[in-house]
């Protein structure tokens, strides 16, 4: 581990977010980001809730509270929501809800009204230069991506629904993890994902295919055994799990299961690795990829959902420098922390999935 002296700290904001509107309850949060004006944007699970969580809305109603939120949430800065849209609909009528001892934890599947242009579980969510929304899913026939407008009407969608073609299919997406847009080409970059092994880029407005590379700028090869949890494969797990782009043109993946993440330029030439947390073998440590706001982008942001924590690495050389947060369900505390984000003012935003189902927030701390 680098000098921990030099990294920056962090404590929780615990008074961020505000009171959900409409007694709506989140499900498991699996990406945050956020926007040009600091707000901050969530996609999250409505289906993941049980029954206890959903009492308000079932057949008949249980409890007083509550009711499932929108898919795509936005906060301000303050903590307020100011959008919410999209997700699933629950129909009350057809539901019913089984009261006997034990049960009463589990949502009646026939609530849920099921779209066909909807993901049937949520992942990812990147807000682009021009305030554009885009998200994936990883359910088992959620191989799209999808972008709106900040009102969420529907812009483009890149894939097609239950179809998949391996990681050198340059039409078909396999249960998509992340993407980000580059501003200075307007092309947006796809890990992809959950079912293939590499980083996919298309053009942001059309969805004409660019490129596609795996691990260390390689072609994909989905024959490589990749049941071992470690580093040292020549393919990338699944998931190939986030993408981010810094200032400089550097583009980084996380590969979760092989607690990595890899640096490339932005036509796919290998640059560096940076491996931590390498005996984690269940899961999997590289979750999620954040960058520093200073003009630099001194620090990289690593969520790891496996070990409860957030790891902090100095960009220039992906040294492991410090970490925050640990397993837990207080203020500050992790469970399952799936995603990170940050701000123009320094602070950090975090998503929590399994039975996590929260966001929080981290200011930096001054230190001598």
């Amino acid at each position: 581990m680098g000098n921990a002296d030099e990294a920056p700290q962090f404590e929780v904001d615990i008074s961020w977010p505000q009171r959900l509107p409409n007694d709506w309850i989140l499900g498991q949060v699996s990406g945050i980001a956020t926007d040009s004006q600091n707000n901050v944007w969530i996609i999250q699970r409505p289906r993941s809730l049980t029954a206890h969580e959903l009492g308000a809305v079932q057949n008949p109603p249980a409890t007083e509270c509550c009711y499932p939120a929108p898919s795509v949430i936005a906060f301000n800065p303050e903590g307020e929501v100011i959008q919410a849209w999209g997700g699933p609909t629950w129909n009350q009528e057809q539901s019913v809800l089984d009261t006997s001892y034990g049960s009463a934890n589990i949502v009646d599947p026939a609530g849920w009204d099921l779209s066909d242009n909807w993901p049937t579980q949520e992942h990812g969510i990147f807000i682009d230069h021009e305030n554009n929304v885009w998200i994936g899913g990883n359910g088992s026939s959620d191989h799209v991506v999808m972008k709106f407008t900040p009102e969420g009407e529907h812009l483009l969608t890149i894939g097609q629904w239950n179809e998949t073609g391996g990681s050198n299919d340059t039409q078909h997406l396999g249960r998509p993890a992340d993407v980000t847009v580059d501003i200075e080409t307007n092309e947006v970059y796809i890990a992809d994902g959950y079912l293939n092994r590499r980083v996919i880029v298309f053009d942001a407005n059309t969805g004409e295919y660019k490129r596609h590379w795996g691990a260390f700028g390689n072609i994909p090869d989905d024959t490589i055994d990749i049941s071992t949890m470690t580093p040292v494969n020549d393919s990338w797990h699944n998931p190939v799990h986030a993408v981010r782009i810094s200032n400089d043109g550097l583009v980084y993946i996380a590969d979760r299961g092989g607690s990595r993440i890899h640096v490339f330029n932005k036509d796919g030439t290998f640059v560096q690795e940076g491996v931590f947390a390498p005996w984690t073998i269940v899961q999997g440590a590289a979750w999620d990829i954040e960058l520093s706001r200073d003009p630099q982008q001194q620090w990289l942001f690593a969520a790891d959902g496996a070990n409860m924590k957030v790891w902090i690495l100095r960009r220039e050389d992906m040294e492991v420098v410090g970490s925050f947060g640990h397993g837990g369900r207080q203020a500050g505390q992790f469970n399952w922390v799936h995603n990170i984000t940050g701000d123009s003012f320094g602070n950090l935003y975090t998503a929590e999935v399994n039975t996590g189902k929260r966001v929080q927030k981290f200011v930096p701390v001054a230190t001598n």
